[in-house]
């Protein structure tokens, strides 16, 4: 049996499969892979060759790989038709339904600019990425466009708005009739491995969100690293066995860095993505049996439903090799239970990154995964990762500082942001605003973050942008959001208050219903801790919200 040096030579070296050349990407050179797609739109046509394979499945609803492929082409001619040049932004804002996918590969066919509506975002966030993005037509769903009335979407200069799974209104376009569209076929576009591919918003530190942009070639790199994965560890195995279709449950939403891994992956391999209308433990199972799947993904607090689910042991699960976590820190008693309930049998998979890492960078799994579970693994090819200490030298082995990451996934900055872009991404590195350190094997260890933030439930939370939410109350004279720990979402999002003369805790009703006009669900606290003393402060004026936590984390 070959050693995974050997394999790793192969695979890597000159004329290898995945041979690896050094290539300046926007003045830095970085390792890439010499034969992977150009661009997302080469990837898909690539695809055509699985024509009778089912690609997404939900509900009762089945899309060959045929049938997709019909419908692209007939979305992209439409889009062409109406106006939409490379370049131009596209935004998509639904469920997991599989016209999310259809969407954006019709996107990428033509060479415009995928644009992720966050399908929790308030009516006034969805504005703000529409017109920050000047997206020129939109996809939605019944419920993203019951929250957008035709006078907003025209002042933000949307020129066209697609419905699809909704009785939509007078002023917009069906998606089965765009689906069906029968004019002339949309031009071939000619794409470069770093132009735009996608916006996809994050949480802002200033009460706005930034939009990363994410190039063909990030997003290529992301899904060659998964396929070079398999590959690597088919060749170490040397089992001959062909594998069957790889089928999976992805629960992370499309309009997630994850999500859009879910929809880009599985076309490389031929693969099914089966998803559901919202998670629902129950009807998961159910679905793992039926389709026979293969891999199930998601957020730590959606496996640990699965695997807690009275019904969990009614199933059959047979068919599963692989459960992958991501989104939020991995507890270790769920690694260690996939261990125990699978014998072996089911591989588990964690990784590290961001959107602006475009997903995964650092990956851990198999026996590397059960003999460090605490770690979130290795950099994956072509990536570097340094740990840099406040006076910007790198950290020892074992020391804390800040993770570094520099890697042909690493987008270009963020839309219309010179000034937090040149922040973020110094020198050809991204700052990830995570503290991390190296063991002397290479394995990264995520210890903290230096960004105030709270991840609940796989979703980032910018405490500076609840906060600025509540000090727009009159009831709120000062204020602080942090994180406290739960049970099942990792995190929730609390928040201490001093009130203004004049009112008190009887205030807070009124105060949640602001925070819900103005904020995602998931950004609003479900702790509300009200105080009679100041805020506790250091010299500086900076609320210690490490004394915060520790008050309230068994409240």
């Amino acid at each position: 049996m070959p050693t995974r040096e050997e394999v790793l030579a192969e695979l890597t070296g000159p004329g290898g499969r995945f041979e690896i050349s050094r290539v300046p990407v926007r003045g830095v050179p970085l390792r890439v892979f010499t034969s992977a797609p150009e661009s997302l739109r080469d990837l898909w046509l690539a695809s055509a060759q699985h024509a009778d394979s089912p690609y997404l499945v939900y509900q009762d609803e089945v899309f060959t790989y045929a049938d997709s492929h019909r419908i692209v082409d007939n979305v992209a001619a439409w889009l062409a038709a109406h106006g939409v040049q490379q370049g131009d932004r596209v935004a998509i804002g639904m469920r997991n339904f599989p016209e999310w996918a259809l969407a954006f590969w019709a996107i990428q066919a033509i060479g415009a600019i995928s644009v992720s509506l966050n399908a929790w975002w308030t009516t006034d966030e969805l504005r703000y990425a529409l017109e920050d993005s000047s997206t020129k037509v939109l996809v939605v769903d019944q419920e993203r466009l019951d929250r957008l009335d035709s006078a907003l979407l025209a002042s933000v200069g949307v020129q066209h708005t697609i419905v699809a799974r909704g009785a939509g209104r007078a002023d917009v376009h069906q998606w089965s009739d765009v689906a069906a569209y029968s004019g002339a076929r949309a031009p071939q576009a000619k794409i470069h491995p770093d132009d735009d591919a996608t916006i996809l918003y994050t949480s802002g530190t200033t009460g706005f969100p930034k939009g990363a942009v994410g190039s063909n070639r990030n997003h290529v790199t992301n899904v060659w690293n998964t396929v070079f994965r398999g590959a690597f560890n088919s060749a170490l195995s040397s089992s001959g066995r062909r594998p069957r279709q790889q089928v999976s449950l992805w629960t992370f939403p499309f309009f997630h860095i994850a999500g859009v891994t879910g929809v880009t992956v599985a076309v490389a391999g031929g693969g099914a993505l089966v998803t559901q209308y919202k998670w629902d433990a129950k009807e998961a199972l159910q679905l793992v049996e039926q389709h026979r799947v293969t891999q199930v993904a998601g957020v730590p607090t959606v496996v640990r439903g699965l695997m807690e689910h009275p019904d969990y042991a009614n199933h059959d699960l047979s068919s599963l090799t692989t459960i992958s976590q991501g989104g939020s820190p991995v507890p270790p008693d769920s690694i260690a239970r996939i261990e125990s309930d699978f014998s072996g049998k089911v591989g588990a998979t964690n990784g590290y990154g961001l959107t602006e890492t475009t997903s995964t960078v650092v990956t851990n799994a198999g026996r590397d995964y059960f003999a460090k579970k605490n770690s979130v693994g290795q950099p994956t090819i072509g990536t570097d990762v340094r740990i840099v200490l406040e006076d910007g030298s790198d950290a020892s082995l074992g020391e804390v500082g800040e993770i570094w990451i520099q890697s042909p996934s690493v987008v270009r900055g963020y839309w219309n942001k010179p000034e937090e872009t040149e922040k973020a991404f110094p020198t050809g590195w991204f700052r990830s605003g995570d503290a991390g350190y190296l063991d002397k094997d290479g394995f990264l260890y995520v210890a903290d973050r230096i960004k105030d933030m709270v991840i609940r439930g796989g979703e980032n939370v910018y405490c500076a942008e609840v906060e600025a939410a509540f000090f727009e109350h009159p009831a709120v004279a000062d204020c602080a959001v942090f994180g406290v720990p739960h049970p099942s979402l990792g995190e929730e999002v609390a928040v201490a208050l001093i009130a203004q003369p004049g009112f008190d805790d009887q205030a807070t009703p009124d105060v949640i219903a602001h925070l819900r006009v103005k904020l995602a669900s998931f950004k609003v606290p479900s702790k509300i801790f009200w105080r009679t003393e100041p805020l506790p402060r250091n010299a500086t004026g900076k609320v210690l919200k490490k004394e915060l936590r520790e008050a309230y984390s068994g409240s």
